[in-house]
């Protein structure tokens, strides 16, 4: 009889039994990176926010650790650190407009991915403030606009607290850090932070409670 033997067939079965293991596993496709929000408030350093609409974040939203590029800290957000000069951030081509403030002080936006995210203000030509109405941002501790003040103090605790301006007509979120403060300031439509600005207190916290000095 025409019989292959034992020895091969079993070699033959094995062959076929490792190529069939050994098929090719399929590319997972990279995640897409999200574009940043592109609403511009309406005025450029508010007392309180410009009336945009924000959603407000849920639960779990507010407990996600904020991605790098989305952190607004202290120190700034992206290249606009604290402390920069006007003139180097618009050499760099960073700078998209500026309008005079206060005696000494000038407000600006910002280019590139921060476009209509960011607004700057500036004194003697430094930067002494960066706000933006929209969420992201967020704070390294994970708080952003859309925020309502309750949900602030269960991120912060003792760190933060709850403040009214000299004259009474407003109140605001505060966390300080050195001589540096994250500032969250009310919504004119709906409870809660509707803008999110960070820099020195002598500015910051000072232009909150007595508002601007011209």
């Amino acid at each position: 009889m025409n019989r292959l033997p034992s020895i091969v067939l079993s070699g033959v079965l094995a062959f076929t039994a490792a190529a069939l293991m050994t098929t090719a596993v399929p590319a997972t496709a990279a995640p897409a990176t999200a574009a940043p929000a592109t609403a511009v408030p309406a005025a450029a350093v508010p007392a309180t926010a410009p009336a945009v609409d924000v959603a407000a974040s849920s639960a779990g939203a507010a407990a996600a650790q904020p991605r790098h590029g989305d952190v607004l800290s202290v120190r700034g957000a992206g290249p606009f650190r604290i402390g920069v000069r006007l003139d180097r951030l618009t050499a760099a081509g960073l700078v998209d407009w500026v309008a005079p403030g206060c005696a000494g002080e000038q407000h600006a936006g910002v280019t590139g991915p921060w476009a209509g995210v960011l607004l700057l203000a500036f004194r003697d030509g430094r930067l002494v403030e960066v706000g933006t109405a929209t969420a992201p941002p967020r704070s390294p501790a994970g708080a952003a606009v859309g925020m309502t003040f309750a949900e602030l103090e269960a991120i912060y605790g003792r760190r933060g607290s709850v403040i009214r301006n000299d004259a009474g007509t407003a109140e605001a979120y505060l966390v300080r850090f050195g001589s540096r403060v994250e500032l969250f300031t009310g919504h004119p439509i709906r409870p809660g932070a509707g803008y999110f600005q960070v820099g020195p207190a002598s500015f910051v916290e000072r232009n909150f409670r007595q508002g601007p000095s011209c």
